[in-house]
């Protein structure tokens, strides 16, 4: 098991892909906001990418493990130590019995994670350990991981030390600043000519106001075509309203101006317009991004996005890692 020294800031227990085919009844998929970092720091402890590990925000934890480990951490650079001395970061650690892991805190990118070999053996919650906090639900409790709390852990598995190629590395902005790659709709059709291109050419600043289950952003006005602006009455008074539809999982939801990028534990429908979507090849740029940063947005097409997933997808295999002699 591990003790919980310090539980950090919104540590959570996570596994990937999260909580699927239950959004229909209000629960979003959840998992790790940055799979690429998650699924390598699992590979690396000998478990399945998907194993449930611990995601990090900006304050990381202390934790005690009660017997022999390898564990990895991978993701922001929260500086992790052993017993007070610095261990490198995306390779496999060995732990023993009785030793402390300490992530004071991120100095470069938001989120980290850490895998145990074995994983963590908390009970899934319709078919998912992921935790969705909002509804209480998953992990060990249905919440963040607090000081004092035990972790459960399934039985070790054999390992042999690995870490991973510089070049498969998710590469964290150096100046405050992310492209991030976008499509096209489900509702661009509401915004006029002028306003989409304002939205594309524009920098957009990360609020505080921001969590896991949307990404609220500051910028310029939207402005809207005809349609938005004479509508039935059940579309709502404001130009971003619309008839309560499904929001797809990454949506640049716009609530009256202000943009809020619905993610992981995002709400699965509304009323109000979704002119843009989030690709999930950009999602560990959003989970890496910290309040004041600053987004470049970037139209692709749907093919494009697909091709994106699929270059990520290659970089969470077994071939991104290499033996540590």
């Amino acid at each position: 098991m591990i003790e919980v020294i310090k539980g950090g800031l919104e540590t959570s227990i996570q596994d990937y892909p999260g909580r699927i085919g239950f959004w229909n009844q209000g629960f979003p998929q959840s998992g790790p906001m940055d799979s690429w970092s998650f699924r390598l720091a699992n590979l690396l402890v000998g478990n399945a990418a998907g194993a449930a590990g611990l995601e990090c925000q900006l304050i990381g934890p202390s934790l005690k493990f009660t017997d022999d480990r390898v564990i990895a951490v991978t993701g922001a650079n929260m500086s992790p130590s052993v017993n007070g001395v610095a261990v490198a970061m995306w390779q496999s650690i060995q732990v023993k019995s009785g030793d402390v892991l300490t992530l004071p805190f991120a100095s470069s990118g938001a989120r980290s994670y850490i895998a145990i070999s074995g994983g963590i053996d908390s009970k899934p919650w319709l078919g998912s350990q992921s935790t969705f906090t909002k509804a209480g639900v998953g992990g060990v409790t249905g919440h963040a991981i607090k000081d004092g709390e035990v972790l459960p852990l399934a039985d070790k598995v054999e390992v042999i030390s690995r870490r991973v190629k510089p070049e498969c590395m998710p590469e964290l902005s150096k100046n405050k600043t992310w492209e991030i790659e976008v499509v096209a709709g489900p509702n661009d059709d509401w915004i006029d000519q002028a306003g989409q291109q304002r939205f594309l050419d524009s920098e957009w600043v990360l609020s505080a106001k921001s969590d896991r289950t949307g990404f609220r952003l500051d910028g310029p006005d939207w402005t809207f075509t005809d349609k938005a602006h004479n509508k039935a009455p059940e579309h709502g008074s404001e130009p971003s309203n619309i008839i309560d539809h499904g929001y797809p999982l990454g949506a640049i939801n716009l609530a009256g101006q202000t943009p809020i990028i619905l993610v992981s534990d995002g709400p699965s429908m509304g009323g109000f317009i979704n002119p843009y979507t989030v690709i999930s090849a950009a999602f560990w740029k959003l989970a890496q991004s910290r309040p004041g940063d600053r987004y470049q947005f970037k139209q692709v097409s749907v093919e494009e996005a697909q091709d994106l997933r699929r270059v990520l997808d290659k970089k969470c295999q077994m071939s991104s890692l290499t033996l540590i002699k």
